[in-house]
């Protein structure tokens, strides 16, 4: 069982209209605004729940796709393009009054879902205006590496190595975005900016999504047999990716306005698999005749994370499963010990240190982004 975190898909956004916005010299170009403006409109709806499509008309506008996020998606693959478009010719022209004066009538607004503020906003959603195409196409893109998260966690309980495919896809979209995208605004974004609109942000969803990758392929390897020592390892090495995000936000300055929520997940998600990890590295210990350094293990994992238990309803309970299998685990490797092998139990230094490991595909992720 996993963690769920839905909120970075809870962006909301205002409406544009290109062609009242730009002046174009053409029909042709004029067709092309227009288009654009109608592709924004379906995302505008369906983020703002405005839409007044019936699902039978969505289904059949997508060519016959029944989920709701693959039509979502679908969306935004139709927008994209168009905008990168619009940008790549405006480049071209080169930065001008009137340009930049037409880009200002756009009013291009979105809120955040992840900004500390945005759980306690009686009044609805605070809007950033940033009169910058490319604050647009930021905000589009972190709504895609999103919404394909939804769709990793929609195919999870039929299709794992699907699931673990656009977790990885989600991840190398906010790679993008925090790499290539975001950078190239610098100073053209002014200092009050939603979470969404900085890299270090979208370096941490990107760590994130990793490390859900490789927690799907865990299930995976489990289901095969994979052998219990390189489980451990496997765990303990999504643990890192989580503790290297979780840093990342403490240690940036442009994390200062970061949900609680999602610090919470990043935190639990990490005690959750810290956990795993120590179960497995048991068994290891077990099997190899370490009955003491098993129990050991085992208790401080159980300890530590009893401290670590989330707030949210949905997450205790999966702590609580986790916490009920590694304790009974614990009470047997007990038993055992004093009835047969009357081991001594290892604390502290006697306790041997976690090892982790990322699978290949991610090594050479990483490796690739450094």
């Amino acid at each position: 069982m996993m963690l769920q975190f839905p909120d970075p898909v809870k962006l909301k956004t205002r409406k544009l209209v290109f062609e009242e916005a730009y002046a174009a010299r053409d029909s042709a170009t004029l067709e092309q605004l227009k288009e654009l403006s109608s592709k924004r409109r379906v995302i505008e709806e369906f983020i703002n729940e405005s839409s007044s499509i019936t699902e039978a008309i969505a289904r059949e506008m997508s060519g016959g796709l029944t989920s709701q996020v693959q039509q979502d998606l679908q969306r935004l693959e139709g927008y994209l393009p168009l905008l990168e478009n619009l940008i790549f010719h405006i480049d071209l022209i080169g930065s001008n009054g009137q340009m930049v004066r037409w880009t200002s009538d756009l009013k291009i607004r979105w809120s955040s879902a992840l900004s500390s503020s945005s759980f306690f906003n009686l009044l609805g959603p605070k809007f950033f205006q940033i009169d910058n195409l490319r604050f647009e196409l930021g905000m589009t893109l972190f709504l895609y590496g999103a919404i394909l998260r939804e769709r990793a966690s929609e195919v999870l309980p039929t299709d794992l190595v699907q699931s673990a495919t656009f977790f990885r896809e989600a991840a190398g979209v906010y790679h993008h975005l925090a790499n290539e995208v975001l950078p190239s605004l610098g100073p053209a974004l002014p200092a009050e900016r939603p979470p969404e609109a900085f890299s270090s942000v979208s370096t941490v969803m990107s760590l994130i999504c990793l490390a859900e990758a490789q927690a799907v392929t865990i299930r995976k390897a489990e289901e095969k047999g994979t052998a219990i020592g390189l489980l451990a390892k496997l765990h303990h090495g999504v643990t890192q990716l989580l503790d290297e995000a979780n840093g990342l936000l403490n240690t940036s300055s442009e994390c200062r306005d970061i949900s609680s929520r999602l610090v919470e997940f990043i935190l639990s998600c990490k005690s959750l698999h810290e956990l795993r990890s120590q179960k497995y590295l048991a068994g290891t210990l077990k099997i190899a005749g370490q009955v003491g350094v098993a129990v050991g293990v085992l208790r401080v994992a159980v300890i530590n994370v009893q401290k670590k238990i989330p707030g949210e309803e949905s997450w205790k309970s999966v702590f609580r499963k986790e916490i009920d299998d590694a304790s009974e685990m614990l009470r047997k490797f007990e038993h055992e010990n004093e009835f047969v092998w009357h081991e001594k139990i290892a604390t502290g230094d006697e306790l041997p240190l976690p090892q982790g490991q990322l699978v290949i595909w991610l090594v050479r992720t990483l490796s690739s982004s450094s």
